[in-house]
């Protein structure tokens, strides 16, 4: 593959696995290790001021190396993963251009689809797309959740039934294209070379790494994150809105309850978030899968990227 200024290159390294499984830290020792900069494919860093809740890495924590798709929207902005994919491309053509190495590192298998493979998004309809949010506003989210589990089982085993944006679009590619939902996303094509990392990480150890990251985040302020963002309008916000944590804390808020009382329900959604997120990665069979926790990972993963 080239770009389009014409030299070679040599593709990306991307790391892939659950929430809390050490993607980030793992990310820093390898982009150290390879000359690497970092593009952010988690669904929910790129919302500003959407930092505790998300894990997001501090400027001071990041250790000098480029972060890239971090910060990218405000608020209000709904999820644009076509847009996203336009930004990740362009960000791994610069960092190609400068004889450095792209490593793509997050959570959100569709983001990380839409910078590998040859991912077409369809479009939309504004008609259709009212008269669904209509009955997101009137139902609610786990109501439509059960009308998209009828149209597309597959659909809705991936999506969880909080997020009443994704099930929205879900439903609107069904009524755009006469077909399921996953029937739209082909099986994977690549066009960037890329050689993936999945994290392996055992159920248990993965739930105790959860129940302590969402007891980290509350004592990092977690709760005041959350009361500032409604500042600036989280309420209304219909994607940021939806993510871990944040829809548990806000709906406390709104209902005049302790949010503190949510913790236990946040490392419950965490978990089964996660459980989401190991199943859609491993159908990729293009996936290496290494131990988590293997001594000197991104020494062994540096040197199968130069010797491949």
């Amino acid at each position: 593959m080239s770009t389009t200024t014409g030299h070679s290159v040599d593709g990306i390294i991307t790391i892939v696995g659950p929430t809390a499984s050490g993607k980030s830290d793992l990310s820093l020792a390898l982009a150290q290790a390879v000359d690497g900069e970092i593009i952010n494919a988690d669904s929910m860093q790129v919302y500003q001021g959407m930092d505790i809740g998300t894990a997001k890495l501090s400027l001071a924590e990041r250790l000098g190396i480029p972060h890239h798709l971090l910060d990218l929207w405000e608020l209000q902005e709904p999820a644009n993963v076509a847009q996203y994919q336009q930004l990740a491309r362009a960000a791994i053509e610069d960092i190609w251009q400068r004889g450095r190495v792209p490593i793509v590192v997050g959570g959100s298998g569709l983001y990380v689809r839409a910078i590998i493979d040859d991912l077409r998004f369809p479009g939309t309809d504004a008609h259709v797309r009212a008269e669904l949010l209509a009955q997101l506003d009137e139902g609610g989210a786990v109501a439509l959740h059960a009308e998209l589990m009828k149209r597309d089982p597959a659909a809705a085993a991936a999506i969880l039934p909080t997020n009443g944006r994704r099930i929205v679009r879900a439903l609107e590619v069904i009524h755009l294209t006469g077909e399921t939902f996953t029937a739209t996303l082909p099986d994977p094509m690549p066009v960037i070379p890329s050689l993936t990392i999945g994290l392996d990480i055992a159920r248990e150890v993965l739930d105790e790494r959860i129940a302590l990251r969402v007891a980290r985040m509350w004592e990092k302020g977690f709760v005041a994150e959350v009361e500032y963002l409604r500042t600036i309008g989280l309420d209304a916000a219909p994607t940021a809105r939806q993510a871990l944590g944040y829809a548990q804390i806000l709906d406390a808020l709104m209902r005049g309850v302790d949010p503190d009382t949510t913790r236990e329900a946040t490392i419950v959604a965490t978990r089964r978030f996660a459980r989401r997120q190991m199943s859609w990665f491993r159908r990729d069979a293009a996936t290496t899968w290494l131990p988590w926790n293997q001594p000197d990972l991104a020494t062994h993963i540096a040197r199968t990227w130069q010797e491949r």
